[in-house]
């Protein structure tokens, strides 16, 4: 799995059927941005090359939830970018179902750090296809919605789940998701440093500097919530920034 240049990936999280973005990973904060099929045109048509989109009530439930509005941007934009999707995925089954519905990759968070056999086994029925999330608090990985700490370095899970067949890292500061704060390149360098494969940064990005920031950290890619729905930045900013910093 490669991004042959840095990505902004704009992301549609999902919650009872509608486009939401959360403040610091909690289910009861929030703001609704409209139908997430209308959303996704709307990145598409701003230049996206993949979209992340999650099913944010399937994280919290532990199970897919939101399938039916997840197809409807599949069938909708699935031929024109890159899906990875994540939220509520537990089983292999659950991982093929959605790559063989046309999702890219599928990610997966609490079910590898539960399972962590999981990865490997989804891998070699479909290669590089497996993105593992770790979300971390406190320097601490943290699952289920972010809701359980693990005890686990973000570092040195990263690692593990390389040698067990990820395809990517996707790493979220959950201390500034949703925020607008300013992003924590020194928690994404460390990730980046000990793993081969792409990391994709996360959590908190709220200028274009921060865009550039988590580049210079070693990022591969960046998912953007709350600034680009807010306008904080476009993605045609986003890009000029990594041009003109290149």
């Amino acid at each position: 799995m490669h991004f042959p240049e840095f990505e902004v990936i704009p992301a549609v999280d999902v919650k009872d059927g509608e486009t939401v973005q959360l403040v610091g990973g909690d289910p009861d904060t929030g703001t609704a941005y409209g139908d997430p099929v209308e959303v996704a045109e709307r990145w598409l048509a701003a230049g996206a090359e993949t979209l992340h989109l999650v099913d944010l009530d399937g994280a919290f439930a532990g199970e897919r939830v939101n399938d039916t509005a997840l197809g409807r941007i599949v069938d909708a934009v699935g031929d024109e970018v890159s899906l990875q999707v994540g939220g509520g995925i537990r089983t292999v089954a659950d991982a093929v179902d959605l790559l063989d519905a046309g999702v890219d990759r599928v990610i997966l968070g609490t079910a590898a750090v539960e399972t962590p056999e999981i990865v490997g086994e989804i891998d070699e029925r479909r290669p590089e296809t497996v993105t593992v999330s770790l979300d971390a608090r406190d320097d601490e990985v943290v699952v289920s919605g972010w809701t359980e700490g693990t005890g686990l370095d973000p570092a040195a899970a990263a690692a593990r789940y390389e040698e067990r067949g990820a395809g990517a890292i996707l790493f979220t500061d959950v201390d500034v998701e949703g925020q607008l704060a300013g992003v924590n390149t020194d928690a994404v360098r460390a990730v980046a440093e000990a793993v081969d494969i792409p990391v994709v940064a996360s959590g908190g990005v709220a200028t274009v500097d921060d865009v550039v920031a988590l580049r210079d950290a070693g990022a591969a890619a960046v998912v953007v919530g709350t600034a680009l729905y807010e306008e904080q930045f476009t993605l045609a900013a986003a890009r000029e920034a990594l041009t003109d910093s290149a």
